[in-house]
């Protein structure tokens, strides 16, 4: 009998929107799709644990960075369903796509305290990108994510 992935919930997360002092975006490439797919820091909620400290935490758990400012949190939450080659695989089989919080942050640091190698890796590498490339490097199941996180963050920057 095959498993009804419809009925799985949604997992909570954020993700991190991480610009320079010249507004290029924050990219990384997963090492479990090492093509050429990048996308930004982002993750789950743990139990009991705010979206902004989610954010940070898993900014700092994923890249090592913590010199950043908050610059705003995006007003939308977005959604997303895993296609189906990947339902059932990951998150342990538990959810359908995710629900995330985005956080525009502004990286204050210099690129030296960018460090992938941590306590469990899931970058390859990484790069700065301007923001219109990010829906041209993200996976296809999360570009209309993108797609709405560009815009967004374009509308910020012209005001910034």
């Amino acid at each position: 009998m095959k498993k009804d992935f419809s009925k799985l919930p949604l997992r909570k997360g954020v993700g991190v929107i991480l610009i320079n002092k010249e507004n290029k975006v924050f990219v990384a490439k997963r090492i479990d799709n090492p093509k050429n797919f990048w996308q930004m820091p982002q993750g789950g909620l743990d139990k009991n644990e705010n979206y902004l400290n989610a954010a940070f935490r898993e900014l700092k758990e994923e890249t090592s960075i913590e010199s950043v400012d908050l610059i705003k949190e995006l007003n939308e939450v977005t959604r997303y369903e895993l296609p189906k080659n990947l339902l059932g695989i990951i998150w342990k089989g538990k959810y359908r796509g995710q629900e995330q919080k985005w956080f525009l942050m502004k990286f204050k640091g210099k690129n030296s305290e960018i460090n992938l190698n941590t306590k469990n890796p899931e970058f390859l590498e990484w790069q700065w990108v301007g923001i219109d490339q990010i829906t041209d490097l993200v996976v296809k199941f999360k570009f209309d994510v993108y797609k709405k996180i560009q815009e967004e963050v374009k509308k910020i920057l012209t005001q910034l």
